[in-house]
């Protein structure tokens, strides 16, 4: 992995890493009156008489406000609105960079306890605020919002407003996780229904990772949390734990990974031992994705399971196998934009993680193979998930999304899809 200064990545961050870029020209006097008076005016008209008009006459279908009150950034913490405008604009360039979603930071001050600048998330203010500005957008993404506030804001917006509502750290790595999970399955012969799971990290991600690998079939997952086993036998759960709360005799992590064929980490550093790994069943698939540091190393698990097969999963960039949500919200947008959906449901999350696995199963590209020399990019233990810069993401994963929203409901029926699938390889082609 790279290594950078400090000074080196401000410099890269003067001035910011966002602008606008014109979508018609404005060279001559014409130009001026079609663009602003008195031309405009037709156009605000036409949207005043019909309200759908304003997906034909403004960029609101491509655009995607990238939300955040900075309670939650990375793995920084709560910093503030203005020290997340680093992150929401870089997720604006990988948004445009991959999905060719054009996106716009929105930090949001004054939506704490209060009104005040520190202090927990109101989510009443954030919603109120997201609702707001909402005409001008297609679509929602927010970002870096601290837990439980984040399930509340995201539920609530999703059902209130007619686009998509999407909250990254919640459903990103879970539908990344997942693609994981089910290429693990293809490659250790295992049905994913007879999977049994086992979590550490019961915040906004754990959750949503257990949501997703039950809506793909898994029937066995414990969720451990800093007390331990995320118990029926417990009484001091949340909703969201409550749902998942496990009948098992298992207090601990280790308890509860004995024989268990996965285990998902995110949360700290060290959480995981080589004995813990010895403990699971034959050809297990460990995935520590804490970040800086993953719960147990590959080098760790490498000692303990002695040459026998398993897979390693991480969310560092510097090892195989990274969960990098950047293989999934651009793509997700641009399905859904693309069939105007309403929502982002479950449907189109466990299609885009479907089509994350096939794509992870084919051939790679010799270009793409050229960006990692040091890695064997063959379908296997050390590689069942795409690398960021394959450039089929872009047809593969949004078609995917698009079609299940289609089926599930999510976007109007006579979206043709024939025409969107067209219409992706021509743009993919133009971005090479």
């Amino acid at each position: 992995m790279a290594s950078f200064t400090r000074e080196e990545v401000l410099k890269y961050h003067l001035g910011g890493k966002v602008g606008v870029r014109l979508a018609k020209p404005l060279a001559s006097q014409e130009d001026l009156c079609l663009a602003y008076t008195p031309g405009v005016a037709h156009a605000v008209k036409e949207i005043a008489a019909d309200p759908q008009a304003v997906y034909a006459c403004t960029a609101k279908p491509n655009l995607v406000a990238v939300v955040s009150d900075g309670t939650a950034i990375l793995g920084l913490g709560d910093l503030g609105a203005a020290a997340s405008i680093p992150v929401m604009e870089g997720k604006a360039v990988l948004f445009k960079s991959f999905g060719d979603v054009d996106a716009w930071p929105v930090p949001l001050a004054h939506c704490r306890l209060g009104g005040a600048d520190t202090g927990k998330t109101d989510p009443e203010r954030v919603i109120d605020a997201v609702a707001a500005i909402a005409p001008q957008y297609g679509g929602v993404n927010l970002e870096d919002i601290a837990s439980p506030a984040c399930f509340e804001i995201e539920d609530r917006l999703d059902a209130m407003l007619d686009i998509p509502v999407f909250h990254d750290d919640q459903w990103g790595t879970a539908v990344i996780a997942l693609s994981g999970v089910m290429n693990f399955c293809e490659i250790s012969g295992r049905d994913i229904k007879s999977l049994k799971v086992v979590m550490n990290g019961a915040g906004a991600a754990g959750i949503r990772i257990a949501d997703m690998c039950k809506a793909a079939g898994v029937q066995d997952l414990v969720m451990c949390d800093s007390k331990g086993v995320v118990s029926e036998s417990r009484t001091d759960l949340n909703a969201h734990k409550r749902r998942h709360a496990a009948k098992t005799s298992a207090k601990t992590l280790g308890e509860a990974l004995r024989g268990a064929d996965v285990f998902i980490g995110v949360s700290v550093a060290n959480a995981l031992s080589g004995d813990d790994v010895k403990a699971m069943a034959p050809y297990p698939a460990i995935f520590a994705m804490a970040n800086p540091d993953p719960e147990i190393t590959p080098a760790e698990v490498a000692a303990a399971m002695g040459g026998k097969p398993y897979v390693m999963v991480t969310g560092r960039s510097d090892y195989p196998n990274q969960i990098n949500n950047v293989l999934g919200f651009p793509y997700l947008f641009r399905g859904a934009l693309d069939v105007r959906a309403r929502t982002i449901d479950k449907e189109m999350k466990v299609a885009a993680a479907h089509a994350l696995a096939a794509l992870a199963r084919k051939p790679v590209p010799p270009e793409v193979a050229a960006l990692y020399p040091r890695e064997r990019l063959e379908f296997g233990p050390g590689y069942i998930i795409p690398k960021p810069f394959d450039r089929r993401l872009f047809e593969d994963v949004s078609f995917a999304v698009a079609q299940a929203a289609v089926k599930s409901g999510a976007a109007p029926a006579d979206a043709d899809l024939d025409a969107l699938r067209a219409s992706l390889a021509a743009r993919n082609a133009a971005r090479r």
